[in-house]
């Protein structure tokens, strides 16, 4: 049996120190797989991630650090996937250490490339690691503000629900207040597609449409969102409502910490998506669960007219203004 507190951060990013700095603050250990070793020695030395989330301290002595995968893997029970989804599949294919007796908990937002999977199904299908094994972490959870300590609210999905709270005990605190879900894959999905819909409404800020039709926008987003869960899912306990589905869409849709919104206003202001992706200097997940999510929905055939329309903005290149106004004139 694993132990659900001796846990290893894969990934290096904004979102994996942010976890990090919630989960030492209770375990005061972790174990840290990071594949640059530059980083690591500017980490130790400075005390701080050195590219991301400069602001969040941490005590080093509490740190295992490496850039070997396999060493983390193995010496850890309760591995947190943190990296963009687009590099997941790269850093598997390191792993040697066998991961059916791991706690896989994945904090991607974001779906598995070529394989248009979630990634706890990817887990499952790939790695044959049980569902009763994997958890997700969702709800409205910027990284910049978890590192300040600011109140932030996250759902812990599992279909074991007692593994569930026990992870939510890792990462409860002043700052940090949870709750369990047993919708793993809806809260998955939801991740994803409301980073489309933040492209969608940075769109929509870049071609400065105004607060009156950003809210119908969000209104739309979140009838498109639940059309789509309860296709892939259809489970009675979900409430769109709650702050994992509808707080996740709201924060990453409204606020300019939001890459995804920052990415989409580029888009509409005139840079092209390399462009943009240039200048941000970081992953906006939006980009690639967009087409991910189109194709999905070949095989789903939900009515999913935000999804289209950014698709098209993105990968067919229409024209956002043309684009957005066939948008427009489809809501109510």
């Amino acid at each position: 049996m694993f132990d659900v507190e001796k846990i290893a951060i894969i990934g290096g990013g904004s979102w994996a120190t942010a976890i990090a700095k919630i989960i030492v603050g209770h375990t005061h250990h972790i174990g840290w797989y990071m594949r640059r070793d530059d980083r690591i020695e500017d980490f130790k030395r400075l005390g701080h991630n050195p590219a991301y989330l400069l602001g969040a301290r941490f005590n080093i002595d509490e740190i295992y650090f490496s850039s070997d995968i396999n060493t983390i893997a193995e010496a850890y029970d309760t591995l947190v996937f943190v990296t963009p989804s687009p590099y997941l599949k790269n850093h598997l294919r390191r792993l040697k250490t066998r991961l059916q007796d791991k706690f896989i908990v994945t904090a991607i937002k974001g779906i598995v490339p070529d394989e248009n999977l979630v990634c706890s199904e990817y887990f499952h299908q790939v790695y044959d690691i049980p569902y009763d094994n994997i958890a997700c972490i969702g709800g409205p959870s910027h990284a910049e503000e978890v590192a300040l300590e600011r109140l932030s609210y996250l759902t812990v999905g599992c279909q074991d629900q007692e593994k569930a709270k026990a992870f939510t005990r890792v990462l409860a605190s002043e700052y940090i207040k949870t709750k369990t879900s047993a919708d793993v894959v809806g809260i998955e999905y939801s991740s994803v597609l409301k980073n489309v819909y933040a492209i969608a409404a940075g769109i929509c800020n870049g071609l400065k449409y105004g607060d009156n039709f950003q809210a119908v926008l969000i209104s739309n987003a979140v009838q498109e969102m639940n059309r789509f869960l309860n296709t892939v899912y259809d489970l009675k306990e979900r409430n769109i409502y709650d702050s994992v589905y509808l707080g996740d869409l709201l924060v990453t849709g409204y606020s300019n910490f939001s890459r995804n919104r920052t990415f989409g206003t580029m888009i509409g202001k005139g840079y092209s998506v390399k462009s943009a992706q240039i200048e941000m200097e970081m992953i906006a997940e939006g980009y690639f669960g967009t087409k991910c999510m189109k194709e999905i929905n070949r095989h789903m055939h939900v009515n999913m007219p935000i999804l289209d329309a950014v698709y098209n903005i993105l990968y067919e290149r229409i024209n956002p203004q043309i684009e957005i106004k066939l948008l427009t004139d489809s809501f109510r």
